[in-house]
């Protein structure tokens, strides 16, 4: 395994080796990171623009066939799969006489070849792998019939070589390992493979040696020049280090190749010779160890990409010395800064996975920063919310367990029975459990890439600073209400809006027209929704935010819902109109209601929806979205949900001044679940109304002014009321100050002439879906960067109430615009 130049990267290594400075290669190679902080390496690296030019005409200028053929067009792909996969071998100083390499899809189809054959093994095998392995690595275990084992710390393994070949051994093994922890990029000793060889002298029941070399050739030379020292078996990706294909290779050492010997499928290519009938027999190729394992057509196109990838990378970067020396420059300057980040007193703002006993050494640490934030009282930040806040500030990170489950635990300190009782209490891989028995679940991950900039260090610490380090507590505290009676009506109901398919437009109720309320909430909000045609996933505009600009209109006098497409402001776009009577039987009623149940998802929960089958229906969303989908009906009187349980009170007291908007700090504040008034809902997230205020709208656009930096070229845009998607938006008629945030001491309102009650179940908790502009779909950092500033309540950011009506009955009154609203509080007698 090679090593950059030096031990550590000098100032002058920063693109030492580059063609041109890595700004100017940016700017040429790489136009999307022209608005996007991308550090998400470790994922994929970033293909240049000219990868792609020089492939595509190489596709245009020859003509390529299936290798496996006599034809000028195959025979020219066979060679050039010939030649590429030798300049493969070369790239990593792999001897073709001592090494073959398999094309594969990616390094996890590498490390089944290799499972599958010990598997296929007469006695079975053995295996060992480290805690620190990738998933795909872990899962080979299911294939030992010997037994496996996990060894958690590098001295179990020195110990366990230590005692090899001292006993005969009845089943060959296999002891797997990455080279660099894909998890916090520690790197491993290559001189394992080296002493667990020594180990044996013969070669029937040994032990193999199989690298995970995805994460470690991203950024760094694998060097396989001793042959003696290389692993048996090494499985890596591509695209890790060019971005572009998408295809992996297995590297075999060519003494270890009779593992496959015992492999019982075999597919297309990999044969000389079958027989189907009754005496089934076949002769396996004994040419060369990929042409065994190749099965089916190769990914032809692909390996010929790879040819491009190659010269590409060498004229930009020159090798992966340089690539290596760069990206360990940059990576010490950011695990600096942000070990150095600290809160107004004192406390650290990061907290930094790192190997035991690390140095700055490329041998030791690879450019990855695993880490998690902890605020100025020692509560840790969700690692959902950051990603959230980083992805509006387009900067690109990971977070979870990085698919590196044992890694991950064992950084995070939690135990296997504690990863049990977490996922019974429904934690799942890639969900919003942050925070479980006061600890995170998961870990937040930069990673670096060739074309990283000291640039993208700059906005990411900018990032940090701006939202995660805590300043001073304000000395001034404003008091909430002063001595105005809370008892006086002086609120009303401003708007009146129903969202009649889930996640798409608003349907704003008319001055004058009273409005039913159900027990679900408003009739007719979120009765319908989009469904995925192929995998029946609900739509949200957090992916599609062109949703915003699908604008229904309920008509009452008609009975249809009439559906537009596009921005207000254009005066083009279709309209669908579909009936709200299900039982209606007219000729075009039934052509577009014909419909099949469909299971779904949405928010967690699986329910039955009835989804529209007319292809009218369905070619009018999917054309407008650009994604195939259709649209669905909640069945009548067959609601399963209710208000979740997740809708949390904050009683904060009016005896306790605080800042207009601002939480209490402390565990008194903390907020307890509300398990009372939880009724029906259909497709609404959490509960079945959700109340903003004017005044805290306005309150909250004060702030985002405020909070544009003195050097930015404009002040930041206020947004409307609309993007938080309420039913109900109250204002005030006091001819005095407004009094913002209030809303967050209700504990119910009475509604109209009718008094209708609504119960306050709690505070909404706010994702970046409110940066959706709902007016021309377009996706925004505001309001979000603010509410995460001025909102945020342990580590949830809140605004906006979430109600539901009281009382019993299919129709429990009626609500308008313009209607008395009159609070109770959370310490009324």
């Amino acid at each position: 395994m090679g090593t950059s130049k030096g031990s550590v990267a000098p100032p002058m290594a920063y693109c030492s080796g580059y063609s041109d400075d890595i700004d100017v290669i940016r700017e040429g190679e790489y136009p999307l990171l022209k608005d996007t902080t991308y550090l998400d390496h470790a994922g994929t690296t970033l293909y240049a623009k000219s990868l792609i030019d020089s492939f595509s005409r190489d596709l245009t200028g020859n003509l390529y066939g299936n290798p496996h053929s006599m034809s000028a067009s195959s025979q020219l792909s066979a060679q050039r799969v010939d030649d590429i996969r030798l300049r493969a071998l070369r790239f990593f100083n792999a001897d073709p006489n001592e090494f073959d390499l398999i094309f594969v899809a990616n390094a996890t189809a590498g490390i089944k070849l290799v499972a599958d054959a010990f598997r296929d093994s007469p006695r079975g095998f053995w295996y060992g792998y480290h805690v620190d392995a990738h998933t795909s690595l872990v899962g080979a275990r299911e294939l030992a019939e010997a037994g496996s084992r996990c060894f958690v710390h590098d001295e179990d393994v020195e110990a366990w070589i230590s005692e090899l070949g001292s006993a005969g051994r009845e089943f060959p093994g296999l002891f797997a390992y990455p080279a660099q922890s894909n998890m916090n990029g520690r790197r491993f000793p290559m001189r394992w493979c080296k002493q667990i060889r020594r180990r044996y002298a013969d070669t029937d029941n040994r032990v193999y040696t199989l690298l995970d070399a995805a994460s470690f050739v991203s950024t760094s030379p694998l060097d396989f020049s001793d042959a003696t020292s290389a692993p048996d078996f090494t499985v890596l990706s591509f695209y890790k280090i060019f971005g572009f294909p998408d295809l992996g290779a297995l590297i075999v050492r060519k003494d270890a190749g009779g593992v496959f010997e015992n492999r019982k499928y075999f597919g297309g290519g990999t044969v000389d010779m079958v027989l189907t009938d009754v005496n089934p027999w076949h002769a396996k190729k004994q040419t060369s160890i990929h042409e065994r394992l190749e099965d089916g057509t190769l990914p032809f196109h692909s390996i010929i990409a790879l040819d491009s990838a190659f010269e590409t990378h060498r004229r930009l970067y020159g090798s992966m010395h340089n690539v290596a020396s760069h990206t360990q420059f940059l990576a010490k300057q950011l695990r600096h800064r942000m070990a150095a980040l600290r809160h107004y007193n004192g406390a650290k703002v990061c907290h930094l996975y790192t190997a035991p006993n690390s140095t700055e050494q490329t041998h030791s640490q690879g450019p990855i920063a695993s880490f998690n934030i902890r605020n100025s009282r020692g509560m840790w930040v969700g690692k959902s919310e950051v990603e959230r806040l980083a992805s509006i500030k387009n900067i690109q990170i990971r977070s979870g367990t990085l698919c590196n489950p044992g890694g991950t635990a064992a950084n995070l300190g939690w135990t296997g029975t504690d990863m049990r009782r977490h996922f019974s209490a429904g934690m799942r891989c890639g969900d919003a459990n942050d925070i479980m028995d006061e600890w995170p679940t998961g870990i937040l991950r930069v990673s670096l890439g060739a074309m990283s900039s000291k640039g993208d260090i700059d906005k990411f610490m900018a990032f940090l600073a701006e939202f995660y380090v805590d300043n001073p507590p304000e000395s001034l505290l404003v008091p909430l209400m002063g001595d105005v009676s809370l008892q006086q009506p002086s609120f009303y109901v401003e708007s009146l809006s129903v969202y009649p398919i889930k996640s798409c437009g608003a349907f704003r109720i008319p001055d004058g027209q009273r409005w039913e309320v159900r027990r679900e909430g408003l009739a007719w909000d979120r009765e319908w929704c989009l469904i995925h045609q192929g995998t029946g996933a609900t739509l949200s505009q957090k992916r599609y935010p062109r949703m915003a600009l699908i604008r229904p209109t309920v008509d009452l006098e008609r009975e249809i819902l009439r559906i537009a497409c596009g921005d207000t402001h254009s005066p083009e776009g279709k309209a669908l109109e579909i009936p709200l009577n299900r039982m209606s039987t007219n000729s075009i009623t039934t052509s577009l209601c014909q419909n099949s149940s469909k299971p779904s998802t949405v928010c967690g929960d699986k329910v039955i929806l009835q989804a529209y089958t007319s292809t009218t229906v369905s070619n009018f969303f999917t054309s407008f979205l650009e994604v195939p989908c259709t649209l669905a009906r909640f069945p009548p009187r067959s609601s399963t949900r209710s208000c979740t349980t997740k809708i949390r009170t904050q009683n904060h007291g009016l005896q306790n001044p605080i800042m207009p908007g601002s939480f209490p700090q402390g565990p008194s504040s903390s907020p307890t679940p509300t398990r009372q008034n939880l009724g029906p809902i259909l497709l609404a997230n959490e509960s079945p109304l959700l109340l903003v205020s004017r005044s805290s709208v306005n309150r909250l656009n004060e702030s985002i002014k405020s909070n544009t930096p003195s050097n930015s070229p404009s002040s930041k845009k206020a947004v409307a009321a609309d993007v938080f998607r309420a039913n109900v938006v109250v204002a005030e008629n006091l001819p005095t100050a407004e009094r913002p945030y209030i809303e967050d001491t209700w504990e119910s309102l009475d509604v109209g002439p009718e008094k209708l009650r609504f119960n306050v179940l709690g505070s909404c908790e706010r994702c970046q879906m409110v940066c959706v502009d709902q007016y021309s779909g377009q996706r925004g950092e505001e309001p979000y960067a603010t509410l995460a500033k001025t909102r945020k309540l342990d580590r949830r950011i809140l605004f906006g109430r979430h109600i539901s009506p009281a009382g019993e009955g299919e129709c429990l009154g009626t609500v308008m615009v313009g209607d008395v609203v009159t609070p109770s509080y959370d310490n009324d007698s």
